[in-house]
């Protein structure tokens, strides 16, 4: 579990793909205090398991599942990366409960100033907007941030000066593609408000010709 709180950035040292999955290594600094092989560490809001830790960098392995559903599988030498270790039970909360299970990917459509703030639009999915309600909590590429408002196929977020100097989140553009994960809170409280048959089951998903590209299938 993490807070959407980001670390520190590092950067990406290398990704090598296999026929089953992918290893990647990443440059930190902050992040290796008391790392340990085994643990669990947010990678631009992806939750993966660290398997090598250097004195510069650690190690950790990508399925075939996390490489199709987040932007990590096209990561190069040199990418920037947000990283947050997992959260202590005794520490404070500064952003929201994140269980680093990316929903999906957004692409940015606009970006612009307004006084001191960067304000982004994001297209998502449907099943992503579902979740995102003005003033909600949701995790853009790791980053624990507020909606400021849903309208039709777009989510938009604005961002401190801050947040822009310290995350990947101040170098994005339009087009570019961030991991999206929403509010956990949302998804048990509609999962328990249909089990009571308060509300209908999501409707199944029709497996055509978009579905399969959507998911990277063709």
């Amino acid at each position: 579990m993490f807070s959407g709180i980001v670390e520190e950035m590092g950067a990406t040292k290398s990704l090598d793909r296999g026929l089953l999955g992918a290893r990647a290594t990443f440059l930190a600094s902050t992040v290796l205090q008391d790392l340990q092989v085994g643990e669990s560490i947010s990678v631009s809001g992806t939750c993966l398991t660290v398997i090598e830790v250097g004195v510069q960098d650690f190690t950790v392995e990508l399925s075939t599942e996390t490489l199709r559903v987040t932007t990590l599988g096209s990561l190069k030498a040199g990418s920037p990366v947000n990283l947050e270790r997992a959260m202590q039970l005794h520490a404070r909360i500064g952003g929201h409960l994140v269980t680093g299970h990316v929903d999906g990917v957004g692409v940015i459509q606009h970006r612009h100033q307004d006084g001191n703030a960067i304000y982004f639009t994001i297209e998502a999915a449907e099943d992503i907007l579902r979740y995102c309600i003005q003033k909600g909590s949701l995790t853009v590429d790791g980053i624990s941030l507020t909606i400021n408002d849903v309208s039709g196929k777009t989510l938009t977020v604005a961002i401190i000066p801050h947040t822009a100097q310290v995350t990947t989140i101040g170098l994005k553009q339009v087009g570019d593609r961030v991991n999206l994960e929403t509010d956990l809170v949302g998804k048990y409280v509609e999962r328990l408000l249909e089990m009571s048959g308060h509300v209908s089951s999501k409707p199944s998903p029709v497996i055509d010709r978009d579905y399969l590209q959507k998911h990277g299938l063709l």
